[in-house]
């Protein structure tokens, strides 16, 4: 049996910490935002590494979904995918998320934004990846009949063996410990951004407990903070807890 898990979050959660705990299983491989290069070929925002993440991976979202949903290498039976909520644009076709076992890794706002405007100052609401997880979110519900897994990173981090073993239950995968700690370092699968985003998770072996971030959000942002907190409430009554 097959699966192809794909994990759909916002930035500067622990999404790439995540990534190396599903790519420590010995079952597993991993991708990172697969549609990266062709967000930001289509809306040529200026991210850290644009160019060179244009250059190095692949832009044409039908060829990322052609691999996301192929067959995996001989011994291999997870297919862990890291993807970014907000890359998956309006002019990508939908029907291939059917395919996927569809996850959802989500941040309390304040503590994102705080994060994420060190890269980007201004930040949109659309950039959060907060509106898309919620229209990925209803589509599953919709086609599958049931809510999909939904894990808050703040949950992950005071107890990942609980939560971890509780998403491996509902996606029908057995929990191994290999999960709870990885080796240092940078991957062939990261992304070429990671230079420029990954400078923490680089020198992980595990996840980290978690530490409040009491940074205020600018009041520039607080309209978009007001919104992120409507819908990243949607999202966490649904969540995965430990107890």
């Amino acid at each position: 049996m097959t699966t192809r898990l794909a994990m759909w979050s916002g930035p500067r959660n622990i999404s790439t910490a995540m990534m190396r705990s599903w790519g420590n299983r010995p079952d597993a491989i991993v991708c990172d935002e697969p549609l990266y290069a062709h967000y930001l070929q289509v809306t040529g925002l200026d991210h850290p590494g644009a160019a060179e993440t244009i250059a190095s991976h692949e832009a044409d979202w039908r060829n990322v979904v052609a691999w996301l949903t192929g067959p995996l290498p001989e011994g291999k039976s997870v297919f862990y995918q890291k993807h970014m909520a907000h890359h998956l644009l309006p002019n990508i076709d939908l029907d291939w998320l059917a395919s996927l076992t569809n996850c959802f890794l989500i941040r309390e706002p304040r503590e994102m934004i705080t994060s994420l405007i060190e890269f980007i100052p201004e930040p949109r609401v659309e950039d959060t990846g907060l509106p898309q997880q919620i229209q990925i979110f209803e589509l599953i519900r919709e086609q599958t009949g049931s809510i999909p897994p939904v894990v808050d990173s703040r949950d992950v981090l005071e107890n990942p063996r609980s939560v971890l073993e509780k998403l491996c239950q509902r996606v029908d995968l057995d929990f191994t410990e290999a999960m709870l700690q990885w080796p240092p370092g940078f991957r062939d699968t990261d992304g070429v951004w990671a230079k420029h985003w990954y400078a923490k998770v680089e020198h992980t072996t595990t996840f980290a407990p978690y530490r409040a971030k009491p940074d205020p959000v600018p009041t520039s942002l607080q309209n978009v903070l007001a919104e992120c907190n409507q819908l990243y409430e949607q999202l966490h009554q649904h969540r995965i807890t430990a107890g």
